[in-house]
C-alpha cells in the first residue's frame, strides 16, 4: 500500500528513500539471458529491457499481465496569452470523447490489452495563468499530485500515463526550460498548429512566466508554479508506480517535462521508466538527451493522450515474452549454451 501523501515535502522524502530494483531478480534475470537459445546480444536492447523490467518487479522471469493506462486532463489558465490554435473547451470535448471509446488512445490501449482509465481534473477551474501568478498553489499541486497517486491499480505490472490539456506544450515548455536552461525559443514548439507568430507568442510566455518564477525552490515548487494538473497529476502516478515497483513507459514531451521535475528533486525517482518514443514536439528530444533516456521508438507523433508510450507496450510485452518464454540451451537440448 502507498503512504498518504500530504504534502510536498512528504514526497520529497518519498523519493529520497525509495529502494531500488530486485539485486537478486536482476542477476537471475542475466543468467536466463545468458542460457537462451539465441547468440549472446542476438535480441539487441529487447534483452536490456527485460532484463530492466525483470529487476523492477523482482521475478527473473516475469510476464506482462496487467498494463495500465490513466489519462488525465487539466485545463490552464495560461491560454488567456493566446498559446494554442484551439480554445480550452477542447479539452472537456476530448475527455468525452476518451470515455465514449473514440480517440486513438482508446484504440491503442486496447490493442495492447491495457486497462483504460481517465480522470478530469477541475476542469471548470483554469489554473492561474503562470505569467502573473503561480499556476497553483502549493495546496492545489498536492492535491493534483494526489489524484495522480490514487490512480494507479496496485495490481498493475506496467503503467502508461498521458495527458490531455490545451495549453500544456506552453507549460511543459515553461518547466523545461527553468529546469534546465538554454532559451525559450528551444524548448517551445507547435503544440496544437500555431503558426511562426504563434511559436514567437509561446516563447515570450514561456519567458516571463520562467522569470516571474525565477526564485522558486526545486521541481516540485516549479511543477506547482509553472505546471497543470494534469501534469502534476502524471508525476504523482509516476511517484507511485516508483514505490510501488511498477515499471512506467514515458510518454511525450508534456509527460517527460513532468517526470523530470521529479528526477530533478531525487536522481533516482525514473529509474523505473524507459522513453516510450520521441514525439515531433520540437523539443522533445532535448529533454529526453538532459534526462539520459533513449527512446524506444521514433514515429514522429505528436497528438500526446499517452498515445507513444501505448504503442510501446507491446514491445515491452515482446521482450519480456521472449526472456521469459524462451528455452535455455540446456532445456532445449541445444549444443552451444
Amino acid at each position: 500500500m502507498l503512504p498518504d501523501l500530504t504534502d510536498l515535502a512528504t514526497l520529497r522524502n518519498l523519493l529520497a528513500g525509495a529502494s531500488g530494483p530486485d539485486t537478486a531478480a536482476l542477476e537471475g534475470a542475466r543468467e536466463r539471458n545468458a542460457a537462451l537459445t539465441k547468440p549472446p546480444g542476438a535480441l539487441g536492447r529487447l534483452e536490456e529491457l527485460a532484463i530492466w523490467y525483470a529487476g523492477w518487479r523482482g521475478d527473473a522471469r516475469p510476464v506482462i499481465k496487467s498494463p495500465q493506462v490513466v489519462i488525465f486532463a487539466g485545463n490552464h489558465g495560461v491560454t488567456a496569452q493566446g498559446v494554442s490554435a484551439f480554445p480550452s473547451e477542447v479539452t472537456v470535448q476530448m475527455v468525452a470523447n476518451f470515455r465514449s471509446g473514440g480517440a486513438a488512445i482508446n484504440q491503442l490501449a486496447g490493442a495492447a490489452g491495457a486497462r483504460m482509465d481517465v480522470m478530469d481534473l477541475a476542469l471548470d477551474q483554469p489554473t492561474a495563468d503562470f505569467t502573473q501568478a503561480p499556476a497553483m498553489s502549493e495546496a492545489d499541486c498536492v492535491a493534483a499530485l494526489r489524484a495522480g497517486w490514487g490512480a494507479v491499480d496496485i495490481s498493475a505490472d506496467l503503467l502508461v500515463v498521458g495527458e490531455m490539456g490545451i495549453g500544456n506544450t506552453t507549460s511543459a515548455a515553461a518547466l523545461a526550460h527553468a529546469l534546465y536552461g538554454g532559451t525559450p525559443d528551444q524548448w517551445v514548439g507547435r503544440g496544437t498548429g500555431v503558426d511562426d507568430a504563434g511559436l514567437a507568442n509561446k516563447a515570450r510566455v514561456v519567458a516571463e512566466g520562467v522569470a516571474l518564477h525565477a526564485t522558486a525552490g526545486d521541481g516540485l515548487d516549479l511543477l506547482a508554479a509553472l505546471g497543470g494538473r494534469e501534469v502534476a497529476a502524471m508525476a504523482g502516478a509516476i511517484a507511485a508506480a516508483r514505490l510501488l515497483h511498477i515499471p512506467v513507459i514515458l510518454d511525450g514531451f508534456i509527460c517527460c517535462a513532468a517526470a523530470a521535475c521529479l528526477r530533478q528533486v531525487s536522481p533516482g525517482a525514473l529509474d523505473h521508466c524507459v522513453a516510450g518514443h520521441q514525439s515531433a514536439e520540437n523539443a522533445h528530444g532535448m529533454l529526453l538527451e538532459r534526462l539520459g533516456m533513449e527512446p524506444l521508438l521514433r514515429l514522429g507523433l505528436r497528438l500526446g493522450e499517452g498515445s507513444g508510450a501505448a504503442l510501446a507496450i507491446p514491445l515491452l510485452q515482446g521482450a519480456v515474452a521472449c526472456h521469459s518464454g524462451m528455452a535455455t540451451f540446456a532445456e532445449a537440448g541445444v549444443s552451444g549454451g
